[in-house]
């Protein structure tokens, strides 16, 4: 069914995520107690639900998050291959992308009906849910988390719902949606100044194809991909990135990323909630990472966080600096993962 233009403006606007309705065990499709687990090789955190992971390394888990929003990373990264001696590294795809359940191929409700269908089952609440599961079924008391650009705002909003389920954050170039982004956060506004001028007509078009939520649900999940691909490619080229140079990812997510946009609306303000995390928190941008600096120094807020720029001398310290600046990562990640205590 169709939905008026100023009625779609309105719910755009509205978060749809609640802070702490997770922990409440509101707006989810399913309880936060996993089922029994069947598998090897992936997580069945409810019914019809089940996600992939990889794992590296021996001793205490580590959770990593990765960002995207949904695009799993398809190994280790380097920087964190030094730890495997003495953590175990857990890399799963989140649910909606990768090798993961995809629950949504076309949709045939009415937009109001589809819209709560998609953010339920794979939006910010289900995300940070399934860490929640994630840990029960690990059966640890708490959880190192570590997320990456997307993936550190989720682990951060999980470690503020859940304060005491966490005992280390690390979060590496977190997004800039602590807030709603503008000027320096702004992802598309920095992206469209920073291409080559020839460019940016096409990335007009391109961005208001994507941003047309009027028309989203007659789409497939393999047209969604492909829109997030595209976009993906001009921010990339904007940050100074080599798309060919970039760690391996596996198949990004479609529905999973407009159903995390839903999350989050245009009017929200999640300071208050950084404000409830109790961790030890480090907070890692790549000096060369222009385009997230700005949003990363916003985590600031977490109490007990300190924030490090990492340059290498013969290397691009971006967006990736895992994988690009491997040995400087690593060094500055070494006290913040320390082994067995």
């Amino acid at each position: 069914g169709g939905i008026g233009a100023w009625s779609l403006n309105w719910l755009m606007s509205q978060p749809m995520y609640v802070f702490g309705s997770v922990r409440k065990e509101m707006s989810l499709t399913c309880s936060l107690d996993p089922p029994e687990q069947e598998s090897e090789g992936v997580w069945r955190v409810e019914p019809g639900i089940e996600l992939s992971f990889e794992v590296y390394g021996e001793g205490r888990p580590v959770l990593v998050v990765h960002g995207g929003p949904g695009i799993p990373y398809a190994k280790c990264w380097k920087g964190l291959e030094p730890f495997q001696g003495q953590r175990r590294l857990y890399f799963y795809d989140q649910r909606g992308c990768g090798d993961s359940t995809r629950p949504h191929d076309t949709f045939d409700g009415s937009f109001y009906e589809n819209l709560v269908e998609v953010e339920a089952s794979l939006g910010l609440g289900a995300q940070i849910a399934d860490i929640e599961r994630i840990r029960r079924i690990l059966g640890e008391e708490q959880l190192t988390l570590i997320g990456h650009s997307f993936g550190g705002f989720i682990a951060s909003l999980y470690a503020a719902e859940f304060p005491e389920r966490v005992d280390r954050l690390i979060l590496v170039a977190p997004a800039g949606v602590i807030t709603p982004p503008a000027g320096e956060t702004d992802l598309f506004a920095q992206t469209r100044a920073r291409l080559p001028e020839g460019r940016r007509a096409e990335f007009d078009r391109a961005l208001n194809e994507y941003l047309d939520f009027g028309d989203l649900f007659s789409r497939s999940e393999s047209e969604l991909i492909q829109a997030h691909e595209e976009m993906g490619e001009f921010i990339l080229t904007a940050m100074g990135q080599d798309p060919s140079s970039l760690p391996e990812q596996k198949r990004g997510g479609g529905w999973s990323v407009y159903a995390l946009y839903f999350s989050l609306g245009r009017d929200y303000d999640f300071r208050p909630a950084l404000r409830n995390i109790e961790a030890e928190t480090l907070i890692v941008c790549g000096t060369d990472d222009e385009m997230a600096k700005a949003g990363s120094e916003s985590y600031r807020a977490i109490p007990n966080s300190r924030y490090v720029e990492v340059s290498g001398a013969d290397c691009f310290a971006g967006h990736f600096l895992f994988d690009d600046c491997p040995d400087e990562f690593a060094n500055v990640l070494s006290s913040a993962l320390p082994g067995d205590e």
